[in-house]
């Protein structure tokens, strides 16, 4: 008894056709129609698989390729259907991991340019400083008043011109005498890069 794979060899050859024009008609490579003439079920990823590539060849020489899905069946019934291992073929795998490289390449691409921006905006920009204290700008009976304020790491400060050194968590605080009605204050802060920010606040005696 002809198995399936040789009636339909049978059938092509009795056609005159070759295994390449039926993988042009059919679409189905040529290794599998190969396989499929051979009997070599194991190139395939399940015994679904084989049915569906059976009932497509089998169509395209016009054969009753519900019979020979049939007789497909009848023939493997008793096969364990373990025996069909998925196997990815190696161009597969191939395109699968270009792909993943595209993909993990752009991705640090992305990344490394976005940081790099992020240092380049941080190293252009002039430096940030925020005063915390004092909250108001006029005061009475009062000779002096605590500045207090938060800058950026490794950044320097000066007030009206001294030094002010910061603590560890970059905070500077000095006092400021109040000896006229309007007293001037002038912070100039200088940040790793070199910026410069100047803050001008005026505060008030009455």
């Amino acid at each position: 008894m002809l198995s399936t794979g040789q009636v339909l060899s049978r059938e092509r050859q009795n056609k005159n056709l070759t295994l390449e024009d039926i993988e042009r008609a059919t679409r189905i490579r040529k290794k599998n129609l190969i396989a499929i003439e051979a009997g070599d079920w194991k190139k395939f990823p399940s015994k679904t698989y084989v049915v569906g590539v059976i009932k497509t060849y089998g169509d395209f020489l016009d054969l009753d390729s519900e019979k020979l899905s049939a007789f497909f069946r009848r023939e493997y019934e008793k096969k364990d259907e373990s025996g069909f291992k998925q196997r990815l073929s190696t161009d597969e795998l191939t395109t699968n991991r270009k792909k993943l490289f595209k993909i993990l390449t752009g991705l640090i691409l992305a990344f490394f340019l976005i940081y790099f921006s992020y240092q380049m905006k941080i190293y252009f920009s002039p430096p940030k400083v925020e005063i915390t204290a004092p909250k108001k700008n006029s005061f009475v009976n009062e000779n002096k008043i605590e500045l207090v304020g938060k800058v950026e790491k490794e950044a320097t400060v000066t007030v009206n011109g001294d030094h002010i050194f910061t603590d560890k968590e970059n905070v500077f605080r000095t006092f400021i005498p109040l000896t006229e009605k309007q007293n001037k204050v002038i912070i100039v802060v200088t940040g790793a890069n070199g910026k410069k920010t100047t803050v001008e606040k005026l505060y008030f005696k009455r």
